[in-house]
C-alpha cells in the first residue's frame, strides 16, 4: 500500500511539474503602435520597433504571433504591421525579410532568435546602404518581420525535449493556415510598390529555421509549384522559374525529404534554364545537426511503421535518381543524400577558383559549370552534378565547421553567405 502511495505521489509531482512548466500561451506584443527603441526603452510590449533612424543600419522590425491552431492571436497586430509597411513602401522601396523561428523559441522579449535576427537586419541595412553608394541608386529601407509561435509547449528541461513531435504537428498547422495569408500580403506590398516603377525594386525574402522551416515550406510549397510552372493565361513563351517573393531560405529544416521530392522532380524535369535564372529556394542543413539528423528519424520510425513505401527510379534530363520512399519519409530533407544538390565547405587553402562578391555574383552564377565550385568568402559552394547548375532549388549540405549544430545558424559566416544569396536573388 505504501509503495502504491509513493508511486501515486511521484506521478502527481511529475504532472504538477509538467503543468507548471507549460510555455506561455498568451500574446507577448499587445501594443500595436510603432516604438523607437533606445537604451532607455526596449519597447518590449510593442509589436512595431524602429531602430537607428537616419543611421546606416536603420531598420524596422514587426512581430506577428500565431497560436497552436495556425490562427492570428490578434488580427489587429497583423494589420498594424501591414499598415506600417504599406505606408513605408508608398514612399520608398523596401527589402522585406521574414523570419520564422523553430523549436524552443517564441516571441518573448529577449528570445535569442529575436536578438540574432535584429543583428542580421542591422548588418543587412549596412550592406544595402553600401551597395546603393557603389551602384549610385537609392537604398532600400530594411524591414524585418518576426513570426512568433509556441516553439515548445513545455519549457522545463528536460521535459521540453519531449515536445519535439507535438511541435512538429503544430508547425504544419501554423504553416497551412494563418502564415500563408500574412506572407501573401507581404508579397503584395512589394508588388504594389514595384507597380509604381521605382528606380530600385522592393523585394521579399522568407527565412525559416528548424520547425520554422517546416512552417515556411508548408505555407509556400504549393505557391512555389504554381510559380515554377507559371501557366498564366496569354503566356507566349517559357521564362525563368519564379518563386515565392524573391527567395525562400530554410535553415536546418525539420520536415521529411519525401515532402520535398516532388519539387526536386519538378525542377529536374526542366532540362535547361536561362543564364539569368537565380535561386528561388535554398535549403541549408548542417551535417552535424543531430536534432534533424538523429532525433527526427527516430521519431519517424514509429510514425511510419504502418505505411507502405516503394523504390522509385528517375532519369530526368540524364540525371539519374534512386528514391527510397521509406528512407525519404523517415529522414529530413537535408539528411537524405540522394536529394542533396550542393555542399558548402570551408576554404582549405588559397585557390584560383572564382570568388563571388556582391559586384560579380550574378555573372558568376549565370556561368556555373556542372560539378564546379565557387568561393563565397571563406566558404566553398560545390555543385554535385546531379542537377542543372542553374536549377533554382538548392539543397545544400553544410560542413560542421560552418554550422556547428542545430541552432548555430546565426553565426556571421552563415549570415554573410545568406546575404550574398539575397543579393543574388534581389539585385536588379
Amino acid at each position: 500500500m505504501n509503495l502504491i502511495k509513493i508511486n501515486t505521489l511521484q506521478i502527481l509531482i511529475c504532472i504538477t511539474t509538467l503543468l507548471s512548466g507549460c510555455a506561455s500561451n498568451e500574446i507577448y506584443r499587445s501594443i500595436y503602435e510603432p516604438c523607437s527603441v533606445s537604451s532607455n526603452n526596449a519597447c518590449e510590449r510593442n509589436s512595431l520597433h524602429l531602430y537607428n533612424p537616419g543611421a546606416e543600419n536603420e531598420y524596422t522590425l514587426g512581430f506577428v504571433e500565431i497560436d497552436d491552431q495556425g490562427q492570428m492571436r490578434d488580427r489587429k497586430q497583423m494589420q498594424a504591421l501591414l499598415d506600417t509597411l504599406y505606408e513605408k513602401a508608398g514612399k520608398e522601396s523596401v527589402l522585406l525579410t521574414v523570419f520564422v523561428h523553430g523549436w524552443h523559441h517564441n516571441a518573448r522579449p529577449g528570445d535569442p532568435n529575436i536578438e540574432s535576427f535584429k543583428n542580421n537586419l542591422a548588418k543587412l541595412s549596412e550592406v544595402e546602404n553600401q551597395r546603393s553608394k557603389t551602384l549610385r541608386r537609392p537604398a532600400r529601407k530594411i524591414a524585418g518581420v518576426y513570426i512568433g509561435w509556441r516553439g515548445e509547449s513545455i519549457d522545463v528541461p528536460p521535459f521540453n525535449y519531449m515536445t519535439f513531435w507535438d511541435r512538429k504537428s503544430t508547425a504544419q498547422d501554423v504553416g497551412y493556415l494563418g502564415i500563408s495569408e500574412l506572407l501573401i500580403k507581404l508579397e503584395e506590398i512589394a508588388n504594389v510598390r514595384n507597380s509604381m516603377k521605382p528606380s530600385i525594386k522592393s523585394r521579399l525574402v522568407v527565412i525559416g529555421h528548424s520547425f520554422g522551416g517546416a512552417v515556411v515550406f508548408s505555407a509556400t510549397s504549393q505557391i512555389l509549384a504554381s510559380r515554377f510552372v507559371d501557366s498564366q493565361e496569354g503566356k507566349g513563351s517559357t521564362d525563368t522559374a519564379k518563386g515565392f517573393g524573391d527567395l525562400v531560405v530554410l535553415l536546418n529544416p525539420a520536415f521529411e525529404a519525401l515532402r520535398y521530392s516532388p519539387f526536386y522532380d519538378l525542377a529536374q524535369a526542366r532540362c535547361s534554364y536561362f543564364p539569368e535564372q537565380v535561386p528561388r529556394l535554398t535549403i541549408l542543413t548542417s551535417e552535424a545537426d543531430d536534432a534533424t539528423g538523429i532525433l527526427f528519424p527516430l521519431g519517424r520510425v514509429f510514425s511510419t511503421v504502418f505505411e507502405t513505401h516503394h523504390n522509385i527510379e528517375r532519369n530526368d534530363c540524364k540525371h539519374p535518381l534512386a528514391l527510397d520512399e521509406g528512407e525519404a519519409d523517415r529522414n529530413t530533407v537535408g539528411h537524405y543524400l540522394p536529394l542533396i544538390t550542393h555542399t558548402l565547405t570551408p576554404l582549405a587553402q588559397e585557390t584560383n577558383m572564382r570568388l563571388a562578391s556582391y559586384e560579380n555574383i550574378k555573372n558568376i552564377w549565370s556561368t556555373q559549370t556542372p560539378g564546379g565550385s565557387t568561393q563565397f568568402g571563406s566558404n566553398v559552394l560545390t555543385h554535385l552534378n546531379n542537377t542543372n547548375p542553374q536549377n533554382p532549388y538548392l539543397n545544400i549540405r553544410v560542413a560542421e565547421e560552418i554550422i556547428a549544430d542545430h541552432n548555430d545558424v546565426f553565426n556571421e559566416n552563415v549570415n554573410e553567405f545568406i546575404r550574398q544569396l539575397i543579393g543574388l536573388s534581389t539585385e536588379d
